[in-house]
């Protein structure tokens, strides 16, 4: 829809456009552990048995102006699922303005982005509301980034656009500063990788598992009953920077770097400073006509202390993936089915000599999801996800240190 919008100097036209998913899910879970959603040890969102549920709602909001520049809003609710489900939530995800140049005789554009939104990580959450089209759940990787990584910050992109330059690649540099996320750590430190679809909304607070040292007269007893992620405790800026090489027709490989710069022993309100840090690698590329291929890893360390400067959490973290997908329409001569395997391998190490907060844990897990396109906006999808998980921390519930969980969904998509 256009608008015309008057100025003093001229008309300026305006473009509305509303865009969203609706996600309703049937799932079968084998495990012997509350899902992590609700504070639990689980590996995923929700715990053993059957739940009906409509796993997102989301709507994907935009204006856009004919100057290059564009207004977004992101807003995503979570209703309660049957069974042992988090109760419902509804919020904001993402809210920015965005500008993006004309590229210049050189071949240079450049693009700018102000307000609450994603650092530029993710390689699966590609659709509308930063879901996912190939599987229904994000890797481990991208379900803590859509857990406890998100910022209030200005990015600036440039991008030197091949075509200009007679080449078949493009090369681009981004550079982003922020604030408000200076908890995140927590989440990952206190109940591990974890894989569902799920993403914290604005002012949201995420619960975590019960531990030893949160009792009385421990050394986390000061620390809040839930974790909330995007705050800003100290008025340090954090930094992420990413690069990019993409290569027309075939694909992209892409390597980043991101640091809250968090004072680990600052405290308010019972939410402490995370200093985090990581790197990130991914690619996405082009193996035939059919055959495409996603990897990512992301490795860095995450440190908490009490207000004597002594470390209380102190982790190693990384997590990685490779996934393949099929196009079937060889075979089967239309583009409608489409299939997605995807392997992956996550750890915490424990650094720290805390007693009764045990934060390592090892782990691999394997996806298969199989999507049936009805027509323009409907899916159908089916999927399988196996979790093998070594996390001491469960001893603490009397849960079993070593744990397979096992999920089967079934859904049924529609994007607008």
């Amino acid at each position: 829809m256009l608008v015309a919008c008057l100025t003093p100097q001229a008309a300026i036209a305006a473009e509305y456009n509303a865009h969203g998913i609706l996600d309703f899910r049937v799932k079968h879970i084998n495990s012997s552990d509350q899902g992590y959603l609700t504070g639990g040890q689980g590996k995923l969102g929700l715990g053993d048995g059957v739940h009906f549920s409509a796993a997102q709602i989301g709507a994907d909001l935009s204006v856009s102006w004919d100057n290059g520049l564009s207004a977004h809003g992101v807003f995503n609710a979570y209703p309660e699922a049957t069974g042992d489900g988090e109760k419902s939530a509804l919020g904001l995800t993402e809210i920015y303005l965005k500008y993006r140049s004309l590229p210049n005789s050189a071949g240079y554009r450049i693009q700018t982005k102000a307000g609450l939104f994603y650092p530029e990580i993710s390689l699966e959450n590609n659709a509308y509301a930063w879901a996912s089209k190939d599987t229904l759940d994000s890797s481990t990787l991208n379900t803590w980034i859509g857990e406890e990584i998100r910022v209030v910050g200005t990015e600036i992109k440039v991008t030197r656009l091949g075509r200009i330059n007679n080449d078949k690649y493009d090369l681009s540099f981004s550079a982003t500063a922020f604030v408000n996320n200076d908890p995140a750590g927590a989440l990952l430190a206190w109940h591990g990788w974890a894989i569902s679809n799920r993403q914290t909304l604005w002012n949201e607070q995420r619960t975590f598992p019960w531990f030893p040292a949160r009792e009385e007269g421990k050394n986390l007893a000061g620390q809040a009953h839930k974790s909330d992620p995007f705050l800003e405790l100290d008025s340090r800026v954090g930094y992420h920077t990413r690069g990019e090489w993409k290569l027309r027709g075939k694909g992209s490989i892409s390597a980043g770097y991101y640091d809250n710069r968090a004072i680990p022993y600052k405290v308010v309100d019972g939410q402490y400073g995370w200093r985090t840090r990581f790197y990130h690698l991914g690619t996405r590329w082009r193996l035939s006509d059919n055959l495409s291929l996603t990897a990512q890893y992301l490795s860095g360390d995450t440190l908490m202390q009490s207000k004597a400067k002594e470390d209380v959490v102190n982790n190693d973290y990384a997590s990685g993936f490779v996934a393949l997908h099929y196009n079937w329409h060889a075979l089967v001569a239309n583009k409608k089915h489409k299939s997605t395997l995807r392997v992956e391998d996550f750890s915490v190490t424990d650094n720290d000599k805390t007693e009764g907060d045990d934060n390592n844990e090892d782990g691999q897990a394997l996806t298969l999801n199989h999507s049936y396109r009805l027509n323009k906006q409907w899916f159908l999808s089916a999927e399988f996800t196996v979790i093998d998980s070594h996390r001491p921390a469960r001893a603490y519930t009397g849960q079993p240190v070593d744990s397979v969980e096992t999920q089967w969904q079934f859904a049924t998509r529609y994007f607008l």
